[in-house]
């Protein structure tokens, strides 16, 4: 096993967990197996009771693990599937040597950081790199590690303390440290490509050779970081300093990225989603959602542009509050191609987004609804087509007359952490004429990622079916609703799960791409060309060529099956 470790200095935020994503892409290229560690020292268990606010997006893994959004990054890079044990927290460390502790795994001795802690630390990080990320089983061959915060900080010490014992322990052909520094003008990162002189004196005062000082500078897409990377010599680095056998040969994989890269610099036609939700002033809270976009509408050769709405500045109160930000708001969302609801928590906001979402299916604009976004369809459809005026979440209105979405017998409300419907789960479509179906490759069933706490009421099930609002996917059991089309409108779709969750820059995610055909008008010209194979590979396999294909019909999906 060959281990990688990613640290970071000057200021956290640097791009650690780009840097890490895209030295396991070009690893990947060579036809190596690799897994990847996200490292974060706060004292939390893992990520699931953070503010977006506080922390970006709480990303979710297959096995329901809560997680930090850099390993949205790693699947997303690297095309690979994680667990919640492939992030480490100071929280699972300590738990788990006390836990010892407690039970007398000690035999009474004094339990101190060191060696105690940072054995935990060493043993957590050899076991994990041994579990298989890929759909093939095979044990990974690279580990690569992102230690999370800045070196230096109080908290990072145990962290570093141990990797100092690690790299003794595997030996040194087995272990490389990647430093991620400042060069203010954020291996490097700067503004522009640094000069030869600038390169030689970081070497002589950081004691490493002029080619290992690695310069990333700012680039049009992150993208192109894994190119960057091996332009200046990185994976003849790898061979060299950790004994690799791999063939330094043109690669697929690498080929397609350039390819993809390209094709986003290229970009000339432009088609706009508007995000209503209530955590759109820090973009992190949503990065696997923009990032769904951005690969859907790279798949369908379009810039995206995505306007973000606070649902809360959509609300008829703001206009008496806040008339301004009331018509920007209403400006923004008449304006949008298309119309997307994430999902959230709280009340705040909701009837926001329920106006949204009203405006999107009277006006016959393109929509989807994530999560909480499906629940609101739901309120809106009931209020203002069945006629239940009431008609709400009991999450919102407990006493609701019409409670059209219900709290899971499972949740437990007296605990926040780790107590929603997480994880993967299956769902089954129930006919054959669904818009996602289709998009999905005609798919019987599909697994997607959960988090929520509420459900459609499944009794009220047959008065929206009645109406043309139709649950067309539902889990194995039949009682939670997954899926809701609305008949009469180009694109009207809600899913409970996390469809952002698994999309990948050369695989867009089923749900989004479709929205981004529908709000570039080309949905209905795809369907009718006999969309029955998924979006799985949208990129050539050409090697010489990296011109976008001209025409949607021409993008070859594999078959599912």
């Amino acid at each position: 096993m060959k281990y990688i470790l990613v640290t970071g200095g000057v200021i956290s935020g640097i791009g650690k967990g780009i840097i890490a994503s895209s030295v396991g892409t070009i690893l990947k290229s060579c036809g190596l197996h690799v897994t990847a560690i996200k490292i974060d020292p706060y004292i939390n268990i893992d990520a699931g009771t953070f503010s977006p606010y506080e922390h970006g997006e709480v990303f979710v893994l297959d096995d329901g693990g809560e997680v930090d959004l850099d390993l949205g990054n790693y699947e997303r890079f690297l095309d690979i599937r994680l667990t919640r044990d492939n992030n480490l927290t100071t929280g699972k460390i300590y738990q788990s040597v006390i836990n010892k502790e407690r039970r007398g795994d000690y035999l009474g001795k004094t339990v101190q950081v060191v060696p105690h802690i940072t054995d935990a630390i060493q043993e957590r990080v050899m076991r994990q790199a041994k579990v298989s990320v890929d759909d093939d089983g095979i044990e990974p061959e690279v580990c690569v590690i992102e230690l999370g915060g800045t070196v230096g900080d109080i908290e990072s010490m145990p962290f570093i303390a141990a990797f100092r014992q690690f790299q003794f322990k595997v030996k040194r052909e087995n272990f490389c440290n990647i430093h991620v520094s400042l060069v203010p003008q954020i291996v490097c990162r700067c503004s522009t490509p640094l000069e030869t002189a600038v390169k030689e004196k970081i070497s002589m005062f950081c004691h490493v050779e002029p080619e290992q000082v690695i310069c990333i500078q700012d680039v049009s897409s992150i993208y192109r970081v894994p190119l960057l990377l091996e332009d200046q010599g990185m994976l003849e680095f790898f061979c060299r300093r950790l004994d690799l056998s791999i063939e330094m040969r043109p690669r697929k994989m690498l080929t397609k990225w350039k390819e993809m890269s390209d094709r986003s610099d290229r970009l000339l036609e432009q088609t706009s989603i508007a995000l209503v939700g209530k955590y759109t002033k820090l973009s992190d809270s949503y990065a696997s959602v923009i990032k769904a976009l951005e690969h859907s509408a790279l798949a369908i050769n379009y810039k995206l542009e995505v306007k973000y709405i606070d649902s809360a500045d959509l609300e008829p109160a703001a206009l008496q509050e806040e008339p301004v930000k009331y018509h920007e708001a209403w400006q923004k969302l008449c304006s949008a191609d298309g119309v997307l609801v994430p999902g959230g928590f709280g009340v705040r906001g909701t009837e926001g987004k329920i106006q949204a979402i009203n405006w999107a299916r009277r006006q016959k604009k393109p929509f989807l609804g994530v999560c909480l976004g499906m629940q609101l369809a739901v309120c809106e459809f009931a209020r203002n087509v069945l006629g239940w005026e009431d008609a709400n979440s009991t999450e919102f209105d407990p006493e609701t007359k019409h409670p059209v979405v219900i709290e899971m017998p499972e949740h437990n409300p007296g605990q926040m952490g780790g107590t929603m419907r997480l994880g993967k789960r299956r769902t089954l479509f129930k006919n054959t004429s669904s818009f996602l179906r289709k998009l999905y490759g005609d798919a019987e069933y599909v697994d997607e990622r959960h988090r929520h706490r509420f459900e459609v009421n499944p009794e009220l099930k047959q008065h929206f079916e009645d109406r043309g609002f139709r649950f067309v996917g539902q889990d194995l059991e039949g009682e939670r609703m997954e899926i809701i089309e609305l008949d009469d409108h180009p694109y009207f779709v809600g899913v409970q799960y996390h469809p952002e969750f698994t999309s990948r820059p050369i695989k867009p995610s089923p749900p989004y791409f479709g929205l981004l055909l529908a709000a570039s008008g080309k949905l209905q010209n795809y369907l009718q060309k006999g969309c029955r194979l998924s979006p799985r590979d949208t990129y050539s396999d050409r090697s010489g060529s990296s011109s976008p294909d001209s025409e949607i019909s021409e993008i070859k999906f594999p078959s599912l099956s």
